[in-house]
C-alpha cells in the first residue's frame, strides 16, 4: 500500500481522490481552522499539523507520496491585479514545503496550482518551482489538466507537477498516459463551423426551472471583481425571472464532492450564513477529487509496477521501454 502526506490540505480533494484510486493518507498539514474541522470529520484517526513552518520533519509519518496544494492566493489570474508570485506571503509557503522535502526526500512529490503559476514573473516562479526539485534529484513532469475533462461539470484548469526521486521516466508516465478522461469532444458541424460554446448551453425544465450552464465557470474562492461562487458567471435562473447563487451543496457538486463534505459536525447555531461563507470559500480552493483520483491511480500504477528502481535513465532504458 502506497502511503500518501497531504500538505495545505483544504478539505482533502486531493486526499479523496487518492483514496478512491488506492492509496492511503497517513497526514495532514492545514492552518484554517473550518479546514481542519473537515479533515476531522472524513480523517478523524490521521495525523494532523497546522502549519509548515512550525512542522518538525522528523513529526512527518514516513510516506512514499507527498502531495502538496500549495497556496494560489499570489499566483492566480482572478487577482486581477500585481501578483507576488513565489515571494508572496501565501504562496510564497512553497519554499517551506521544499525544504521539509530537502529533510525526508519522499519518493514522489505531486504538485497543484493555479494555471497562473506558468505565467508568474514572466515565467520565473514556475523556474524556481522545477529547479527547486531537479536540485533535490527529483525528475520532474508537469502537465495542465482540465476538471471538465473529467466528468466534473466545470471549466477548470490547473497545473500538476509530479516528480519522483531518480526517475524522470516515472514522472512522465504518470502525467502522460494517452487517454486521461471519458469524455468525447463533441462533433464538428457539418460546415466546419465551431460547436457551440458549453457555457452557452443550458440545461433543466424550460418552463419551470431551475436552468443552469451545462459547464461552469472556474469556481474561485476570492477575486478581485467576485467574491464567494464567482456568482456573477455561475448562477441559477428560473422562467420567471428569479436569479439564485448556488447553495453550498451545488457548489460541492460542481467541485466534484460528495453532498454535506464540508457541512461541519458541530453546527454553529444562528450562524448559517457563515458557514455557508466558509464552505464556499473551502471548496473554491479545493482540489477536483475526480482529477486527483486520475492522478493517482497513475501514480499506483507506475509506481508500484517501477518499485526500487532509482537509478537514473540511460538512452538504452528509452529504447528498451520504447520496444
Amino acid at each position: 500500500m502506497l502511503e500518501v502526506a497531504s500538505f495545505f490540505s483544504g478539505i482533502g480533494g486531493l486526499e479523496l481522490g487518492f483514496e478512491r484510486a488506492g492509496l492511503a493518507v497517513n497526514f495532514q498539514c492545514e492552518i484554517k481552522p473550518f479546514c481542519n474541522a473537515i479533515l476531522a470529520k472524513h480523517w478523524p484517526s490521521v495525523k494532523r499539523h497546522d502549519d509548515v513552518r512550525t512542522l518538525d520533519p522528523d513529526d512527518i509519518p514516513v510516506a512514499d507520496i507527498w502531495a502538496a496544494g500549495f497556496p494560489c492566493q499570489d499566483l492566480s489570474l482572478a487577482r486581477m491585479g500585481k501578483r507576488n508570485g513565489l515571494r508572496g506571503q501565501q504562496s510564497g509557503l512553497f519554499h517551506d514545503f521544499i525544504e521539509l522535502a530537502r529533510e525526508r526526500m519522499p519518493r514522489a512529490i505531486i504538485l497543484e496550482n493555479v494555471h497562473g503559476l506558468l505565467s508568474s514573473h514572466r515565467g520565473r516562479d514556475f523556474a524556481i518551482v522545477l529547479k527547486a526539485l531537479d536540485e533535490l534529484g527529483y525528475g520532474v513532469a508537469w502537465r495542465v489538466l482540465n476538471s471538465k475533462e473529467f466528468g466534473v461539470p466545470q471549466q477548470r484548469r490547473r497545473v500538476y507537477v509530479v516528480a519522483v526521486d531518480r526517475d524522470p521516466q516515472s514522472a512522465a508516465e504518470i502525467l502522460f498516459e494517452p487517454k486521461c478522461g471519458g469524455r468525447n469532444p463533441s462533433p464538428s458541424r457539418s460546415n466546419g463551423a465551431k460547436s457551440p460554446s458549453l457555457f452557452q448551453t443550458i440545461i433543466g425544465d424550460a418552463r419551470t426551472g431551475p436552468l443552469v450552464k451545462s459547464i461552469a465557470h472556474c469556481i474561485y474562492a476570492e477575486s478581485a471583481r467576485h467574491t464567494g461562487t464567482d456568482w456573477s458567471r455561475n448562477y441559477v435562473w428560473y422562467p420567471d425571472g428569479r436569479v439564485r447563487r448556488f447553495t453550498p451543496n451545488e457548489v460541492e457538486r460542481v467541485q466534484g464532492f460528495p453532498k454535506d463534505w464540508t457541512l461541519p459536525l458541530d453546527r454553529l447555531a444562528g450562524q448559517s450564513d457563515r458557514i455557508d461563507s466558509l464552505r464556499y470559500h473551502a471548496v473554491g480552493n479545493s482540489v477536483t477529487p475526480a482529477v486527483a483520483e486520475w492522478v493517482g491511480r497513475r501514480l499506483f500504477e507506475v509506481l508500484t509496477r517501477n518499485h526500487g528502481r532509482h537509478e537514473p535513465f540511460t538512452a538504452e532504458d528509452y529504447l528498451e521501454a520504447a520496444e
